[in-house]
């Protein structure tokens, strides 16, 4: 069993009127979300509201062992929990979806997710656009998500090329949540250690503090702090958009009761469950 502790903000920063982020975390569920909404007259914080949401409610229905329709694995080569994973990020696209074209009022808004689930072996990650995940291991930090941009995905193909693109490609979404029927999600399945910490945020934080110095700041202070500090720092160096971060340390891995006092244990439980479910 893996001990967490988390804390997560977000800030509407210096330049914006509102803020359409949304973002959800919860140690005893180990389910961490960010989603950052795009489109006019609050249809981006509607957007954002709809993918928390129903991520969250999808994920936690299995978490309390309800009753819950399992959909089909999207992907053999993946975990049953990926797998529920990936289904709730595509009822949460449907959802934005339904609701963009049934409504003139959101039409065409949008939103990112990425999320961090942890399973009993490993951190599973997805993602769809380009909100980043870190993933900060031996005092090393990496970019584990996939960012769903025209700029990273012509330097995925042709580096030198992408070079001679401008800035605003950065930005320029390849994929989001809620502009199509479908979407596809990057997602993968990573094994965890004591003391990794891991980082969720928006582009109004990445855009301003580098992955170093976030890693800077996660070694040397505890989540709460982090995050504020975080939050702080881009805005200090403009604040142009809206800031949210999520801040995720895996304090201790306990393990599972082994030999037969753990073997007697799962048959208690077992007969406990058989009578009273």
């Amino acid at each position: 069993m893996v001990v967490i502790e988390s804390s997560g903000i977000t800030d509407v920063g210096r330049k914006r009127n509102g803020n359409e982020d949304s973002l959800f975390l919860d140690d005893a569920q180990k389910l961490y979300i960010v989603s950052d909404g795009m489109g006019g007259h609050q249809a981006g914080e509607v957007a954002s509201a709809i993918v928390v949401e129903t991520l969250r409610n999808y994920m936690k229905r299995f978490k309390e062992k309800n009753n819950v329709e399992e959909l089909p694995d999207s992907d053999e080569t993946l975990s049953k929990e990926a797998n529920r994973l990936l289904s709730g990020i595509h009822l949460a696209n449907k959802g934005v979806w339904e609701v963009s074209t049934s409504n003139e009022s959101y039409r065409g808004m949008g939103a990112t997710v990425s999320t961090v689930y942890f399973g009993d072996k490993a951190i599973i990650s997805a993602n769809v656009g380009d909100s980043p995940i870190y993933l900060i291991h031996n005092e090393n930090i990496e970019l584990i998500s996939i960012l769903h941009t025209v700029m990273a995905e012509h330097e995925a193909l042709n580096p030198e090329g992408a070079k001679g693109l401008g800035k605003e490609f950065s930005h320029m979404l390849t994929q989001a949540m809620g502009v199509g029927e479908t979407v596809k999600p990057d997602i993968f399945e990573i094994p965890y250690f004591k003391g990794d910490s891991l980082v969720i945020s928006s582009d109004g934080l990445s855009d301003k503090v580098s992955p170093e110095e976030i890693c800077n700041v996660i070694k040397s202070e505890r989540p709460e702090k982090a995050c504020q500090s975080l939050v702080d720092l881009a805005n200090e160096r403009g604040g142009d958009d809206n800031i949210t971060v999520i801040v995720i340390k895996i304090k201790n891995i306990k393990q599972q009761k082994r030999g037969i006092m753990g073997l007697i244990s799962r048959i208690a439980n077992g007969i406990s469950n058989l009578f009273f479910e």
